[in-house]
């Protein structure tokens, strides 16, 4: 996707400006290598009828550019949109008419796990406040659902309730209230964090998850950002105790309907093993290293530390 966009943007020609194209299935963390169908099942979560003339679009593509045939008429984008399960069209991406909304970080007693008081919502939290967990790398927080691939048995991928994972006090959970007309989430997710920790360096691991009226949940997308890597991959920057950073993750995107009577969900925490390597919290390398050390992370929120998650919206 951002490629896509680079090269709309930043082609030295118009004719490699306008042969830019998008097929956007919205949702690396469900799709997977799914064949899609009538009933189109990923993981648990059926996303209806995804099927799209994806052969036909190809050949025509490759007929043009390779044999000089007339160009067929194609939309620029095809993305689709689960919840709403069908495909649409736009001229760029996210669509011309998304807008941004802004969703703040909070609670009263704490947000670890489902049982917590983790609230977002589009009004700044009145003051400043903290939520604190402890992350072991010898017991990190497993991966159930996801874009995972080639791992055998050890995880199922797609779309999968994500209540075992809740059930943790390692992993904080923030919630809104009950849409009441829904929300059109298509286009990218960010998600920033005000942080720190006791080691010198850690994860830190978010994930976008649809709640349903009765309280089963669908994982959406993930994302996650190793703290040395915070100012760039190009070098490392560790952390220091009692030093609070700014942490920003690496965008999700998607095309979901939160329908009435649903809520969207952000579960933060520091693994999602083996979707994502785990951190032993050392700072070493850990591909040679057998043993991690426990991290006493915090999340900053309110005041000049507003840890937030930015959606597109329709």
């Amino acid at each position: 996707v951002a490629l896509f966009n680079h090269a709309r943007a930043n082609a030295t020609t118009p004719e490699v400006r306008d042969q830019q194209y998008l097929r956007h299935r919205t949702d690396p963390a469900l799709w997977l290598h799914t064949r899609t169908s009538e009933n189109t099942l990923v993981g648990d979560r059926s996303v209806g009828d995804a099927r799209l003339n994806y052969r036909e679009q190809i050949e025509a593509f490759f007929a043009e550019h390779l044999k000089g045939e007339p160009a067929a008429d194609r939309p620029r984008v095809q993305y689709y949109t689960m919840g709403k399960n069908e495909w649409r069209t736009s001229d760029a991406w996210p669509p011309a008419d998304a807008r941004l909304m802004t969703l703040y970080l909070s609670s009263d007693q704490g947000a670890n796990g489902r049982s917590g008081d983790g609230k977002l919502s589009e009004a700044s939290p009145g003051g400043e406040g903290t939520d604190d967990y402890a992350y072991d790398p010898m017991n990190p927080v497993p991966s159930i659902g996801g874009n995972v691939c080639c791992t055998g048995n050890a995880i199922a991928g797609g779309a999968r309730d994500q209540a075992e994972v809740e059930a943790r006090e390692d992993v904080l959970v923030y919630t809104t209230e009950p849409f009441a007309d829904g929300l059109d989430v298509t286009g990218q997710v960010r998600v920033t964090l005000y942080v720190s920790s006791d080691a010198k360096d850690t994860d830190f691991s978010v994930k976008l998850v649809d709640v349903a009226p009765d309280g089963s949940t669908f994982n959406v997308d993930e994302t996650i950002q190793r703290a040395r890597f915070r100012e760039g991959y190009e070098r490392e920057v560790f952390m220091e105790e009692g030093e609070v950073y700014e942490i920003e993750l690496s965008p999700m995107t998607t095309s979901n309907w939160f329908a009435p009577g649903h809520a969207l969900r952000l579960q933060v925490s520091s693994s999602n093993f083996p979707r994502f390597e785990r951190n032993l919290n050392t700072g070493g390398a850990n591909f040679d290293e057998s043993e991690g050390v426990v991290a006493n992370n915090t999340i900053y929120f309110g005041g000049d530390r507003k840890s937030k998650v930015e959606l597109s919206v329709r």
